[in-house]
């Protein structure tokens, strides 16, 4: 299949990840990659042996058709939105936007411009979590009834030499984390119909403990713990716990329950990992994962799904409708520890089609 050519915008940390997982993903052909800071920008470049450009130069390039964008998530609309400017696609790190209003606009302005957008995580992508979507598919869990999704950690400026974005308008634990654990639970589940929830912040400021910076305080604009439920159109509520404020928990990442059986699914924030399922009467057994993806940071899974799909004419999996929708919902969460009441979401998406097949080899979707 013809490559696809691939601009790069954002050499921060998540970067180093998507440059070495591009290099499984024969379709991607990196033109560039750019970052306000120079000096970083060919740092990576030298190290991913691409080349370091302007930004502008990356949007004027008409062999380039799709920017990855892996700014802050504050600039994550403002660039994706000058890509399509650009007349080109653009996919962006998790989340798409830093509220609905923005994220909103951004895909009206796509549609109107018959161009596409997508989003990380694609994480749902890896092969555990592809297995645990055709354990749901097969009707073994019976009718869905619930399950919980938890993430909760002491904080991230433990290990992230620069982690003010996490605790600035953008961040917190539910727009950094969330995305993984809702995504998925979509793809397991369908969309969600309603959302409760509560959200506080323990803490006005944090002290880094990471280097080069261990020692300096930091402010805190967001809440750090954010709980509540989400009531999805198939009748199944899920439970949810996002916090940068715990300092240790046993929860699993993800447990599905129904009727019949219940489902462990492996951390969202990996493409791996182990699968147990309980038939009702029985214990938790493990069970093999048989999709491809799980044995390895796949970062990029979705932009290369996305390049293939623009080749052959068919939807994307990690696609905007899917991301503007998990935005939503995280947002309600908000608006519902605000106003304490259950907020309605508004918007439609689909589950994603599964993916079983190796991109590599020869796969162009469904």
């Amino acid at each position: 299949m013809e490559k696809l050519g691939i601009g790069i915008i954002g050499c921060g940390n998540i970067s180093s990840a998507y440059l070495k997982a591009m290099a499984s993903f024969p379709i991607l052909d990196i033109r560039g990659i750019a970052d306000l800071n120079r000096d970083l920008a060919a740092q990576r470049a030298a190290e991913f042996n691409v080349p370091a450009r302007e930004a502008n130069e990356l949007l004027a390039d008409p062999t380039i058709e799709l920017v990855v964008n892996l700014t802050v998530p504050k600039a994550h609309v403002a660039v994706a939105m000058q890509a399509l400017e650009a007349g080109k696609h653009a996919y962006s790190e998790k989340p798409l936007g830093i509220n609905f209003a923005e994220g909103k606009k951004l895909a009206d302005f796509a549609a109107a411009r018959d161009l596409r957008i997508g989003a990380a995580p694609d994480t749902f992508l890896g092969g555990s979590h592809q297995t645990a979507r055709a354990i749901v598919d097969s009707g073994a869990l019976g009718q869905p009834v619930g399950g919980t999704a938890t993430f909760m950690c002491p904080g991230h400026e433990r290990w992230h030499p620069n982690p003010d974005f996490y605790y600035e308008i953008g961040g917190g634990p539910m727009l950094d984390m969330g995305p993984y654990y809702i995504t998925d639970l979509v793809n397991l589940l369908g969309p969600v119909a309603q959302v409760a929830g509560f959200a506080v912040a323990p803490r006005k400021e944090r002290v880094i403990t990471s280097q080069p910076r261990n020692g300096e305080r930091i402010p805190v604009h967001v809440p750090t713990h954010v709980t509540g439920v989400m009531a999805f159109k198939n009748g199944a509520v899920v439970q949810i716990g996002m916090s940068f404020d715990v300092a240790g928990h046993k929860h699993v990442p993800l447990e599905i329950y129904g009727t019949e059986g219940t489902l462990i699914v492996p951390d969202p924030n990996h493409f791996g990992g182990q699968i147990e399922f309980l038939k009702k009467g029985g214990a938790f057994e493990p069970r093999e994962t048989i999709e491809p993806y799980a044995d390895g940071n796949y970062r990029s899974l979705g932009a290369a799904d996305m390049a293939h799909a623009i080749r052959s004419n068919r939807p994307h999996r990690a696609n905007g409708s899917l991301a503007l929708h998990v935005l939503e919902v995280m947002e309600a969460f908000g608006k519902a520890a605000e106003t304490g009441t259950t907020i309605s979401i508004t918007t439609e998406t689909e589950r994603p089609a599964p993916l079983s097949e190796s991109l590599v080899d020869g796969y162009i979707g469904r």
